[in-house]
């Protein structure tokens, strides 16, 4: 089978990994540390903390920016739940923005006429999370501009984007946010294994993120309560969690930032070849917005399914036969159980929900080969039912 995502690990990787097994060190330490200022200096970024996981790094990031029982988080329904259940883990009740036809992220104008009528209702959100959805930047000056004018918080949520850029600028450089979370999943851009960041350039947003993530506990004699009883002495000074990524993982995720450029030129160089296989199939390929280059993380197609006479179901599980792993990102949060018995419920955001009955994932990482690529459409042309290709050299 070929996977829609997969990590590329080299003997660089599984090296860094082994000299952190052998040393004294393997819980969060010095390695974190190199791994958190590689982050930072790549994006622009003041400061960066390493979690484990990109759920606490929402968690955490959320918290940091003070949301609360009472408050409000708005994000996109066309995202993974995580970027909703980070506002429900801090007591806020949770909205979504609907998504815009083209990118498929948060729509700033539909964000702009749900912050009009909160207005006018004093409801208006404390964060909102837009999200970039399958490694493309939002309209974050938008968002920006709006965030000014609103008073909101903003929280980028770039967990398919480390090595994207907005604006020739970096993602995670924070230039029109609040904080920036990334993700270190094994089929995102780079892996630890499991992992996650958040970037800010607040110093007083950094301290609380690295005291957050680790039991709310601090070791500086200015920031404690009482006088220290010795160099041993701590005291926890608010309610944090164990969200401490280990040296192992950031091992093998400051060995990857050494790839990142080669990891997200090659998915750029794959898209590209996608346009040229696919073009003229019954479908939508992704299109991407000027100020804005993708890493890529997903290959999101739209299906003319209203032409196929055939549904997405049974396309997908074809290609399943074919040996291609397609896949479906995403579910609209708000048509989750849990989100319905919250009071969601169809119908609430359209664009969202018509995007999710035609598109399908197809398998798109670095470490495939053209001849892979050329299999996978070919499965695809040959499931929607189109004539064979022409064979011509296609490079890209």
């Amino acid at each position: 089978m070929i996977p829609y995502g997969r990590q590329s690990i080299s003997d660089a990787d599984i090296q860094a990994v082994l000299e952190v097994l052998k040393s004294t060190w393997l819980t969060q330490g010095p390695t974190v540390q190199r791994f958190e200022a590689s982050v930072a200096d790549y994006c622009g970024a003041g400061h960066a903390v390493a979690v484990n996981s990109a759920t606490s790094a929402l968690h955490i990031a959320c918290l940091a920016a003070g949301l609360g029982p009472g408050d409000r988080l708005w994000t996109s329904p066309n995202t993974f739940v995580a970027s909703a259940n980070c506002g429900l883990y801090c007591g806020a009740s949770v909205d979504f923005v609907d998504i815009d036809p083209v990118s498929y992220n948060m729509s700033v104008e539909r964000l702009q006429e749900k912050l009009e009528r909160a207005e006018s209702e004093g409801k208006l959100p404390k964060i909102v999370i837009p999200v970039h959805f399958a490694g493309q930047s939002c309209d974050m000056e938008g968002i920006a501009r709006l965030a000014k004018r609103y008073g909101f918080r903003v929280i980028e949520d770039a967990s398919h984007g480390i090595g994207g850029r907005y604006q020739d600028q970096p993602l995670g450089n924070c230039r029109y946010s609040d904080m920036t979370v990334f993700s270190f999943h094994p089929v995102k851009i780079i892996t630890t294994g499991e992992g996650g960041m958040v970037l800010c350039n607040s110093s007083a947003l950094a301290e609380r993120l690295v005291r957050l993530r680790s039991h709310g506990i601090t070791s500086d004699p200015a920031r404690m309560k009482g006088e220290p009883h010795g160099p041993w002495y701590y005291e926890q000074i608010e309610l944090g969690f164990n969200y401490r990524m280990t040296d192992i993982q950031a091992a093998l995720g400051a060995s990857q930032m050494a790839m990142l450029d080669e990891f997200v030129a090659r998915r750029q160089y794959l898209a590209k070849r996608y346009r040229q296989l696919l073009d003229g199939l019954p479908l939508t390929l992704p299109r991407q917005h000027p100020d804005a280059f993708s890493a890529f993380h997903l290959y999101v197609i739209r299906l003319h399914t209203h032409a196929l006479g055939k549904s997405r179901r049974a396309i997908l599980e074809e290609m399943r036969g074919r040996g291609i792993t397609a896949h479906v990102h995403y579910i609209p949060v708000h048509t989750q159980p849990y989100y319905r018995a919250l009071g969601f419920a169809e119908g609430d955001f359209p664009e969202a929900e018509a995007y999710y009955r035609e598109i399908m994932t197809i398998p798109l990482f670095p470490a495939m080969s053209d001849a892979e690529q050329d299999q996978v459409a070919e499965a695809l042309r040959e499931t929607l039912g189109v004539a064979p290709a022409q064979k011509e050299a296609c490079h890209g």
